[in-house]
């Protein structure tokens, strides 16, 4: 059994003296606020990345990049309305064992991601008043379900939202690589972007699903990055994060401890804005 600050034997009381004022940027990643500062029961963001092959053109830390942008930029639209956001540091470690065929690779699996989520929003629940969990991985989704669920059964205000756009290239394909082209131009090769694997994912799951994805894909790229631009990932990382403001504000959560709009489309790309080029 997993144990910890408020979990089974001691629940904790989330502590809501007030202290001083939050940073007066109250966006600031939660590392640099003071103790004092989070006593006012602020809404803690976590973005959950990993660290996998992303194709021979990108870094292995993509995932944990667009999370922390994606977090970054929704707790800035967040504090507009007079919030306090905190945004904690990145969860960089996820369950990417689909991808341990490829050299880099560093994958702690579902059971001890589950095991470490529960345990930050344990401890994290003592002083912030809710918690979402962004991910940049969809390998992370069964541990933030399993996570998220018992978070709440322990009365702990949980949830997650993914940060990702419906309908895209699976993997390391136009999409992650244009978002990247925009957040870390200097670590992206497009001299080595290759066009991948491009059938549908749902095609290649059961496959991907038996022998990872090596066995569907020899590059690890699951699209075709070729066309990617900085310009269109700027406009995709507004889009995303827009999405995720929207669902924190408005949001309802569903039996996985997902926050979800009913009967809601996502807008056309908006112009590029908040997500800074080389802000990380």
């Amino acid at each position: 059994m997993t144990t910890g600050p408020g979990g089974p034997g001691e629940r904790g009381a989330r502590r809501t003296t007030p202290g001083p004022p939050a940073p007066a940027d109250q966006h600031l990643p939660l590392a640099q606020w003071t103790s004092p500062q989070a006593c006012g029961g602020p809404l803690l963001i976590v973005p959950v990345g990993s660290l996998e092959q992303h194709g021979p053109h990108l870094p292995l830390d993509t995932d944990s990049a667009v999370a922390t942008a994606v977090a970054t930029a929704a707790a800035a639209l967040l504090t507009t309305g007079g919030e306090s956001v905190a945004v904690a540091p990145v969860v960089a470690y996820g369950a990417s064992g689909e991808h341990q065929d490829f050299a880099g690779t560093v994958s702690i699996g579902r059971a001890a991601l589950t095991a470490l989520l529960v345990e930050i929003g344990r401890s994290a629940g003592t002083w912030a008043a809710r918690m979402v969990f962004v991910n940049g991985h969809g390998g992370n989704a069964a541990a933030l379900r399993d996570a998220v669920r018992l978070l709440r059964a322990e009365s702990r205000d949980a949830s997650w939202v993914p940060a990702g756009v419906p309908g895209a290239d699976a993997h390391a394909g136009h999409v992650e690589t244009s978002i990247m082209l925009h957040l870390r131009p200097g670590s992206v090769d497009m001299t080595r972007a290759v066009c991948g694997t491009t059938t549908a994912i749902e095609q290649l799951l059961p496959a991907l699903r038996e022998s990872g994805v090596r066995a569907v894909s020899p590059t690890g790229i699951l699209g075709d990055p070729r066309g990617a631009d900085a310009a269109q990932g700027a406009r995709l990382c507004d889009r995303i994060a827009d999405d995720v403001t929207d669902r924190i504000r408005r949001g309802t959560i569903d039996d996985d401890g997902l926050l979800v709009i009913q009967t809601r489309t996502l807008a056309a790309l908006p112009q590029a804005r908040r997500v800074p080029s080389g802000s990380l």
